[in-house]
């Protein structure tokens, strides 16, 4: 990440947050919550994959290769245990989600975040149609997001664009070291006053993994133009994230636990950054000593400033 909050983990007070030594196989986390200090540390997340697309757990550090703007780095922060994840959920409320789509999304939503992740992490959840609107603040309890889903009447046009820059400032706040959002939703956007390159500079500063699940199922689109998978896989690649597209309500419940699955079996990385925070863009390769595997992570990041606490 690069918020410093969020990208960069200051090294001496990174030592409370991650067990850090040296010669280990794997650092394990202690403390997943965001510290500041001095010496700044580049936390990546990973996903990895064998050659028939399956998820693997349990690699050491060995196994991995990290490279900013294409010098190799040493890997001095690394787990290949669960981390706790803040997760945003950003659920399209649009006048075309009407009716059994937002039964099935509610659905997903709440067996996704209750059922298929785990009870350490946080969620929010935030509803766009032609505007952005939080519904939660940062939470664990079913409740709390469960009457925020049963509220919610679809009506309007799409601002999936301004919805994840609305998420930015609430992921920088969060409480648990990993970050990523879902978007979900089955109309192109229609109302942002933001661009897609807004949204892939605005996640150049942040470290969430981002995922979306474009629902393209028969049926009118009143106001929306047809869900859009490759605009949104441009918001998606760049985090390590990727799109799922699923035409009903059993490909929604598919694709949320595929994307549980991945969340419940990412390693966390850390390198020493040679750079200053310079406001300038740095580019990130995560690669596997296995040529066999493949890797997903985040391919960039831009140094941002961190203001002193006064």
């Amino acid at each position: 990440m690069i918020l410093r909050h969020t990208l960069l983990m200051p090294a001496l007070t990174a030592m409370a947050a991650f067990l850090i030594v040296s010669g280990a196989e794997s650092q394990i986390v202690r403390d997943p919550r965001r510290l500041e200090s001095g010496v700044d540390i580049v936390m990546v997340t990973a996903t990895v994959l064998d050659a028939e697309g399956h998820l693997v757990p349990g690699l050491s550090r060995e196994a991995f290769g990290i490279w900013e703007d294409g010098a190799e780095q040493q890997i001095s922060v690394f787990t290949n245990e669960r981390v706790p994840v803040g997760l945003g959920v950003l659920l399209d409320v649009s006048d075309s989600m009407f009716g059994q789509r937002i039964v099935d999304a509610r659905a997903a939503v709440e067996r996704f975040l209750f059922t298929l992740l785990n009870p350490a992490d946080e969620f929010f959840v935030t509803a766009f149609n032609h505007a952005p609107r939080t519904l939660t603040p940062w939470t664990a309890t079913p409740s709390v997001v469960s009457d925020a889903l049963n509220s919610l009447r679809p009506s309007g046009g799409t601002a999936i664009y301004d919805a994840v820059i609305s998420a930015m400032p609430q992921i920088s706040r969060r409480n648990r070291q990993r970050a990523a959002l879902l978007i979900i939703s089955d109309g192109a956007d229609t109302a942002s006053d933001a661009n897609l390159r807004d949204v892939r500079g605005a996640l150049l500063r942040s470290d969430a993994f981002v995922y979306a699940i474009a629902i393209d199922s028969p049926g009118g689109y009143p106001i929306n133009a047809r869900v859009n998978p490759s605009a949104l896989s441009e918001i998606t690649g760049q985090s390590g994230g990727r799109t799922e597209v699923v035409h009903d309500a059993d490909g929604l419940l598919a694709a949320t636990a595929h994307i549980a699955e991945e969340l419940n079996n990412q390693y966390v990385l850390g390198y020493s950054s040679p750079k200053s925070a310079d406001g300038k863009f740095h580019s990130i390769r995560v690669s596997m000593r296995d040529t066999s595997m493949r890797v997903r992570a985040r391919n960039g990041y831009v140094g941002t400033p961190v203001s002193k606490p006064r």
